[in-house]
């Protein structure tokens, strides 16, 4: 990607600092997770955290979780008890759907930035293989409860379309076609796949023996073409814009968390500050149109970023890295589009599509993969002999009701990021 001149940057130490980050393996709903509940998922990742910091168990002020399926309760605080966290330790859950993991972040940086946390733990779990059997409560005695599979995202169902039939939609009205989402999947299951046979998944956390994403696999383009339509849109009578399972990413299992500290508790706890949290954007957008609010978070959250690095303006096709989760093909070639990139500059390990979708920690999983995705690009800077500079990424999401989120990290500590210039 295109390299950047850095200026010196402004009242760094307002930054929250990004001190670790931990992943489980994303696995299918009913695969080596089916038995477990989302604590049970999550606490594994908070040790790693906290082995990776060097910090005790008493050091975390607050544990701040996404999750979209639990049906109520507090898997946040699940967590910090099963962790062993200290009780006093605040939690709270965060339900904004696929969003959830990563505006689950944000407002961890948020508490950090006001100063009511110094070192907390953030991000999103998912055990969709355990999620509870919906049901609505009958207004009448002689009446049955009815069985949902998912709630309304908006009141009025005009405005709260199925979201497959919204991608199918979308796909037809900016004519995608199924041979360019063909396309973009298999880039996503092949650089998934190399991701895993050079072991570069060092993210990953082992829980239930499962060291690496169970889903990526090796599709022809041949068998990809073979594979039957699902949806497609009630005007495309021929489905060239249809989806199949290739383009629809699956349901799963997973968590990823990080750990955010302030600057004062870097200095009192001599933590590394590997990254800082530069700029987020959480918003809404048109909720018949769910799969266009991670282009407009990235907007923004681009715009923001600009301010925070006092430059004119911060383009996508600047940054180093960009992580999208991608529920569908065509939104990732979409969110391409709209911010003026080329499908091979997201996604470098492979996204949702190759990994799967486990809802509410989809999009701390792809802050976590871009944090990897980063650090590896400094660390062969290092390798080669050169002075390993600050490297700029994004992480994205759209989420059902209309919800987008993004954010913009800076990898590098805070000596190495004035009057400097970005890697290649």
């Amino acid at each position: 990607m295109t390299a950047m001149r850095e200026p010196i940057e402004p009242n760094p130490p307002h930054w929250p600092a990004i001190v670790s980050w931990a992943r489980s393996a994303i696995v299918p709903k009913g695969g080596a997770f089916n038995a477990l509940q989302p604590h049970e998922i999550a606490a594994p990742l908070v040790h790693a955290l906290l082995a990776q910091a060097g910090l005790g168990t008493d050091d975390i002020d607050a544990v701040v979780l996404g999750n979209a399926l639990g049906a109520g309760g507090n898997p946040a605080r699940m967590t910090a008890l099963a962790a062993g966290l200290s009780p006093r330790c605040a939690a709270f859950s965060i339900d904004s759907q696929c969003c959830a993991g990563l505006d689950a972040i944000g407002v961890a940086a948020g508490l950090i930035h006001s100063g009511q946390a110094d070192v907390v733990i953030a991000g999103g779990v998912e055990a969709w293989s355990r999620a509870p059997i919906r049901q609505t409560r009958p207004l009448h005695e002689h009446e049955a409860p009815q069985t949902y599979e998912r709630p309304p995202f908006a009141p009025d169902p005009a405005q709260d379309p199925d979201l497959l039939q919204a991608a199918c939609d979308h796909a037809f009205a900016q004519g995608v076609s199924r041979t360019q989402q063909d396309t973009y999947a298999l880039l996503s299951h092949e650089r998934a796949q190399t991701l895993h046979m050079h072991s570069q998944c060092g993210e990953i956390v082992p829980i239930a023996g499962l060291n690496n994403d169970a889903y990526p696999r090796h599709i022809s383009p041949e068998r990809a073409a073979r594979m039957p339509v699902i949806a497609h849109a009630a005007g495309d009578t021929a489905r060239e814009s249809g989806l199949t399972a290739l383009t629809i990413s699956a349901k799963a299992d997973g968590a990823a968390v990080v750990l955010l500290a302030s600057q004062r508790a870097c200095e009192r706890l001599h933590l590394k500050q590997r990254a800082h949290w530069i700029a987020s954007a959480m918003l809404g957008g048109d909720s018949r149109m769910p799969l266009s609010a991670a282009a407009l978070a990235a907007s923004k959250a681009l715009a923001t970023a600009a301010v925070q690095l006092q430059r004119d303006a911060l383009l996508a096709s600047q940054l180093q890295a960009i992580e999208l989760h991608d529920a569908f093909a065509v939104q990732g070639i979409s969110f391409c589009d709209a911010l003026g990139l080329k499908i091979q500059d997201i996604n470098t390990g492979g996204g949702g599509l190759a990994r799967g979708h486990p809802i509410g920690a989809s999009g701390a999983v792809a802050l976590v993969r871009l944090l990897a995705t980063l650090d590896a690009q400094r660390s062969a800077a290092a390798d080669t002999g050169r002075t390993p500079l600050p490297l700029t990424g994004m992480a994205a999401i759209a989420g059902a009701g209309g919800l987008g989120a993004a954010c913009i990290v800076r990898m590098g500590n805070m000596e190495n990021m004035e009057n400097s210039e970005t890697g290649e």
